[in-house]
């Protein structure tokens, strides 16, 4: 009996059409490593250094560990989320304002797989950041990781969470203006203000329950606690926290893959 008309012939997932995705999203970020790797890895060292210098010395110990030591975690997570939606955001922006969404809407890729597969590329992205960041940064001052393993769960939970949020974003906007918005008035505020630089311990009653809601104040308490073995929350409740606002995004960038949303018309 022939195959019914319109129907895949890959079985439930196109393993091929989808490791061609995330290579794609990878060599995408690969070959400009001194703009998407070398880069972020200086930034961070400029905050490390400008925190040490101007504040350190004069800062005790925060949560009963040096200021420098606390803030790493917090600037790495940072790294690794602006990254990892950059990654997803600019390479569906460039698709659409380039005109060539197309060469990725027309292969046979579901929905899931293409959140899947650009998903994996910010992940990627995110995940090289982290390990050239604690490579370099953290024996410069002295710092190890206590929970390696722990560390690699929100590593890649950061990524995959803005990952996905790069992705609605990406389909959201029209032009490179609307993604520099985003990223000024949502990403930047939220990598900033979720606990990077201060223990929300010290916060005003109201802020601090906002920052309870806030995914990414999880993401980078759970890594605070992976590198120091101390945080402000218990990791399992931001692992299912930040776990369960994923897979919302997940969620919504599936419908909007599925329905077309702003990438067919």
């Amino acid at each position: 009996m022939s195959a019914e008309m319109g129907a895949r012939r890959f079985g439930r997932m196109n393993w091929l059409g989808l490791y061609t995705l995330i290579w794609r999203e990878v060599m995408r970020f690969a070959t400009v490593w001194s703009q998407t790797i070398l880069a972020p890895l200086v930034t961070a060292a400029l905050f490390i250094a400008i925190f040490s210098l101007a504040i350190g010395a004069k800062r005790g110990d925060v949560m009963g560990v040096p200021f420098v030591h606390f803030i790493a975690p917090g600037i790495l997570m940072m790294t690794v989320i602006q990254n990892a939606f950059a990654n997803t955001s600019s390479s569906l922006v460039i698709s659409k304002v380039q005109g060539n969404i197309v060469d990725t809407l027309m292969p046979p890729l579901s929905p899931l797989e293409l959140v899947v597969g650009y998903m994996a590329g910010g992940i990627a992205r995110g995940i090289l950041v982290a390990l050239c960041t604690m490579a370099v940064i953290f024996p410069f001052i002295g710092l190890g990781v206590t929970h390696p393993l722990w560390a690699l769960v929100f590593v890649i939970l950061g990524a995959g969470f803005l990952g996905l949020v790069g992705v609605v974003a990406g389909i959201i906007a029209q032009k490179f203006d609307q993604i520099a918005a985003i990223t000024n008035f949502i990403v930047t505020p939220l990598s900033f203000l979720s606990g990077t630089f201060y223990s929300i311990e010290g916060l005003p009653n109201w802020l601090y329950v906002v920052s309870h809601v806030n995914p990414v104040f999880y993401l980078i308490d759970g890594l605070r606690y992976s590198v120091l073995g101390v945080s402000d929350s218990s990791p399992v409740l931001g692992l299912a926290v930040a776990g369960g606002a994923t897979v919302a995004v997940a969620f919504v960038a599936w419908a909007m893959f599925r329905s077309g949303y702003r990438l067919k018309s």
